[in-house]
């Protein structure tokens, strides 16, 4: 009787899934995902947002220390996500790899709290890293794997957008928590468990593993049909994801290059005008905002125009960002320089992610994405170590410098590989 019941209720939700990706709506599943990506952010931002000058005024680490700190754990997730993503093809199950990754994410928050010490710090941030890393790509494959074709970029940017809103929630809580307890860093970070595990109960009681659909894959590389890839756990798979993924790769590894971790804007700030900790994340709420208007309508955009074109448009958010960070002398003018940070973040990782579930086969999605996040991870090491010695040996505001310039290489980088791929057509269509 009760595998029945259960039997009945996956058609149910099948039939859901089947007219949602009929009537070209965002599915349920998205919106579920995107409150629990909701709530995980407020969580991070509230304990993360502090602590930068938590290592810096209380521990006393040094920029470089932090630099190193940060861009290792970085590493570590964007690891975790291909090995997840790769995993999720594997056994063709995205929701239980997901959850094994949430429970480390849950408890580095209680960790930090109790940390007096940089190795706790490290050991609580590794923790919330690892576990961000192996729910990343089975989630973002959930989205690909639920979403109408012609809906793609507005479900990401929706899912996106929702993470975005925790952000600027997390960073107004976070303000709020540091009042009520007096500047108390690990009070602030045991609050910021709470809708931590909030998330986690939505992932385990309303999140409902989508069925894999029996249409055959196609990509960019393939314009017919081309039979499913048989499931596999092998970097041999590697080769099926197609020129045009890889060539987006290397876009993707220059550009991240330019994108050092945040905390780096909280230390300028913190630095040049003399903001109170209590107010350090008002610059992950403006940071936030600015992802937060960008993402949806970005990906909104991406459904109907050239998505490699839309790149060049967060490229260039980029460069302005670090124009108006670097010359800035009054704390607005700075803002506005961290408000266009958060554009060219909702306005960018929005189209990788959309340009890699329509390139790739549907049965490496998971595998897809995951490379991608561990070019992220390779390029953001190599970012926050490069921002810590240029704030070392130069200063602060120096930081803004390198970044700029690797953001032009990566620009013409993307022109490049606008020419390739246009070449490549025209050969295709002779």
């Amino acid at each position: 009787m009760i595998d029945n019941k259960e039997s009945s209720s996956n058609n149910i939700d099948q039939q859901i899934q089947n007219r949602q990706q009929r009537d070209g709506k965002i599915p349920l599943t998205v919106w579920q995902i995107g409150i629990m990506m909701m709530l995980m952010n407020i969580s991070f931002v509230m304990a993360y947002a502090f602590s930068g000058l938590y290592l810096k005024t209380i521990i006393g680490t040094s920029a470089v220390g932090i630099g190193l700190l940060e861009g290792f754990c970085e590493m570590i997730s964007h690891f975790m996500k291909l090995i997840s993503g790769m995993l999720s093809d594997f056994f063709r199950r995205r929701k239980g790899i997901m959850m094994f990754g949430y429970v480390f994410s849950v408890i580095s928050r209680p960790i930090l709290a109790l940390s007096t010490s940089f190795g706790l710090v490290f050991s609580a941030r590794m923790l919330e890293r690892f576990g961000n890393g192996v729910q990343a790509s089975p989630r973002d494959a959930i989205v690909a794997d639920v979403a109408p074709r012609k809906r793609i970029g507005a479900s990401y940017g929706l899912k996106r957008s929702l993470a975005y809103v925790g952000s600027l929630l997390g960073g107004l809580f976070g303000i709020l928590a540091m009042k009520l307890t007096n500047n108390n860093y690990q009070a602030v970070f045991a609050y910021a468990s709470i809708p931590a595990m909030i998330a986690f109960l939505i992932l385990i009681f309303c999140i409902k593993e989508p069925k894999r659909f029996d249409h055959p894959a196609i990509t960019s590389e393939a314009p017919m049909p081309s039979p499913k890839l048989k499931p596999k756990f092998s970097f041999s798979n590697f080769k099926y994801l197609g020129v045009s993924f890889w060539l987006l790769m290397v876009v993707n590894a220059i550009f991240m290059m330019a994108r050092m971790n945040e905390t780096f804007l909280i230390l300028r700030m913190n630095e040049g005008f003399n903001i109170d900790p209590m107010f350090a994340p008002i610059v992950m709420i403006v940071f936030n905002l600015g992802t937060t208007l960008s993402s949806y309508p970005v990906g909104l955009l991406g459904d109907k125009f050239d998505r490699v074109k839309l790149l060049c448009i967060g490229i260039l958010a980029l460069l302005i960002a670090d124009l108006i960070m670097f010359s800035a002398s009054t704390r607005a003018v700075m803002y506005i320089g961290v408000l266009f940070w958060g554009i060219q973040l909702g306005s960018t990782q929005n189209v990788f992610v959309s340009l890699i579930a329509e390139k790739v086969p549907e049965d490496l999605r998971g595998t897809g994405l995951g490379v991608y996040w561990l070019v992220n991870a390779v390029a953001a090491f190599c970012a926050d170590t490069l921002a810590g010695f240029v704030a070392q040996h130069y200063s602060l505001n120096h930081i803004f410098i390198s970044s700029g310039i690797i953001g032009i290489f990566a620009m013409l980088s993307m022109f490049l590989m606008m020419h390739i791929t246009s070449t490549k057509r025209k050969k295709i269509r002779i």
